[in-house]
């Protein structure tokens, strides 16, 4: 079919630091599980921390506008209250309540139903109105569940529990059958977003649904679970959203490398031995307007990823539209780096000139 592609995953961009924070969080939250005879602080802390995480990031989602984020946390924070009275009333009698079955296996239906929903759910719309459809998709959800649970709950618990495919039904199986095709599904659409566009936040999806999955089982087994579980993956969201805004105001959004405002940071404490070679490309404007800006932004992509493979030290920033610059701590090695960057830059950009003529479109 003309004009029809298929979608293009670039893995190349997917960048092993924006998992980085996730996974300590993670790592550090399945640590402390583990811990036994906790002192007196530590459990009450443990007790407020999701309700304080929650505020912290809800604080900090709205002075960024960030409604997905925002969502996100108050689908674990639900989840979080109500498997927390569950497993609070475990705790005192010895026995689960007359609606806990049901309670937590429309938990371990809905949870990763809800999280794949905002994390895949794009704002395209005015804020305010994302903002109603979010909170009636929640209350919709909610209300529909709520109804069932207290109307038909003998009929639920039995249509949640019943073991459709016993083919494939393991003994390992901890969570309901259905949960499982779900959980599925929400690594397959995390991943496939986190390939499509790499970002710390599509990261923190990723590592919080892990955290989540692992979570569920092990909720009326091991104390505070469910308390510091949900607040990892909570804090994983409001991490991603820093350290977003981070990368917006020190990080060149089209070439990857630091811009200018990381520069000028970086020159005060380079000591008083450094080097400074700048760059730029000739005739930049004649470029753009011959073949396109969508054509022009490949030459500062080419520049700098040849820059960025300069081995031998020193660091790369994008410093205007055409210009860059090279930094670099010792003289010396610096004199050299001057040296070569222009000879790199050269080479490189003829070839991608003649492969521009290679690509262009015949006229009809």
């Amino acid at each position: 079919m003309p004009g029809w592609r298929l979608p293009s995953f670039r893995l190349s961009a997917v960048r092993t630091t924006h998992f980085l924070p996730s996974l300590c969080l993670l790592c550090l939250g399945v640590a402390a599980v583990h811990v036994n005879d906790l002192s007196v602080f530590f459990t009450s802390l443990f007790n407020v921390l999701p309700t304080l995480i929650l505020l912290l990031g809800s604080a900090y989602c709205a002075v960024y506008r960030r409604q997905r984020e925002l969502f996100l946390m108050i689908t674990v924070y639900i989840a979080y209250y109500l498997l927390g009275t569950q497993a609070d009333f475990y705790r005192e009698h010895g026995q689960v309540r007359e609606d806990g079955a049901v309670v937590f296996h429309l938990v371990c239906l809905l949870l990763p139903g809800l999280f794949g929903l905002h994390g895949a759910w794009q704002k395209q719309t005015h804020l305010a109105r994302d903002m109603l459809a979010r909170v009636a998709v929640l209350f919709a959800v909610g209300g529909v569940a709520l109804a069932l649970e207290q109307r038909y709950p003998e009929v639920l618990l039995a249509w949640l529990a019943d073991i459709r495919w016993p083919a494939l039904h393991g003994q390992w199986m901890s969570l309901i059958q259905l949960a499982y095709p779900l959980y599925v599904g929400l690594f397959i659409l995390l991943s496939i977003q986190n390939l499509r566009q790499s970002r710390p936040l599509h990261a923190a999806q990723l590592v919080g649904s892990l955290g989540i999955f692992w979570m569920l089982p092990k909720t009326f087994i091991l104390p505070f679970t469910l308390n510091i579980i949900c607040s990892q993956v909570m804090l994983m969201i409001a991490a991603a959203v820093s350290q977003e805004a981070y990368q917006m105001v020190f990080r060149d959004e089209l070439t990857g490398l630091p811009g200018r405002r990381a520069l000028n940071e970086r020159l005060q404490c380079l000591g008083r031995t450094y080097v400074l070679a700048m760059t730029d490309v000739d005739h930049f404007k004649k470029f753009n307007d011959t073949h396109g800006h969508d054509v022009g932004d490949q030459v500062p992509r080419l520049v700098a990823s040849k820059l960025s493979k300069v081995s031998g030290g020193g660091r790369a920033n994008r410093h205007g539209m055409e210009r860059f610059a090279w930094r670099d701590r010792t003289k010396l090695r610096g004199r050299m780096m001057t040296l070569c960057l222009v000879k790199v830059v050269r080479v490189h950009s003829r070839n991608h000139r003649a492969a521009i003529r290679r690509n262009r479109v015949p006229p009809n």
